[in-house]
């Protein structure tokens, strides 16, 4: 049971699982900001286009609910299959897919212009030339005095 618990303490220590725990509370994030879009602004606009129908109320109603005439209250439920959630359910799905998709391609275009910069060879600088040293001078000279001696 020890043993157990040291891999445990060790597998958390690793810096994988608090990436995996940050990439999770970003996606939960990112997850209800696309919700947000399609429930306040896609649907409407879909409503709107579609002559006000409010996707998420459409439904096929087998029974329908049986009210207290006097009261107002629900004696019997209504017995329906409520498509139009499904179909709500399906649009946010579709778009949480597509943005994830963007969204990872963007990264990746990123990491490959990254990637090709550091893969390139840095410019060559051009040849300097050798800096004499002392011996070359020295030979120099050497040469000079004995081409000066031959010529006498």
């Amino acid at each position: 049971m020890k043993k157990f618990f040291e891999e445990f303490k060790a597998f958390i220590a690793k810096g994988n699982v608090i990436d995996m725990a940050v990439a999770v509370v970003i996606g939960g994030a990112f997850g209800k900001i696309v919700t947000s879009l399609v429930n306040d602004i896609i649907m409407p606009l879909i409503g709107l286009i579609s002559g006000g129908v409010n996707v998420a109320g459409l439904k096929w109603v087998f029974t329908e609910a049986v009210l207290d005439p006097a009261t107002g209250e629900i004696l019997t439920p209504e017995a329906a299959l409520t498509y139009g959630v499904f179909i709500q359910t399906v649009i946010d799905f579709l778009l949480i897919a597509l943005s994830i998709f963007v969204f990872l391609k963007l990264i990746l275009a990123a990491k490959d212009k990254i990637t090709k910069k550091e893969e390139e060879p840095a410019e060559e600088a051009p040849a300097e030339e050798p800096k004499e040293t002392t011996e070359d001078i020295l030979a120099e000279i050497r040469d000079l005095l004995k081409a000066k001696n031959d010529n006498e």
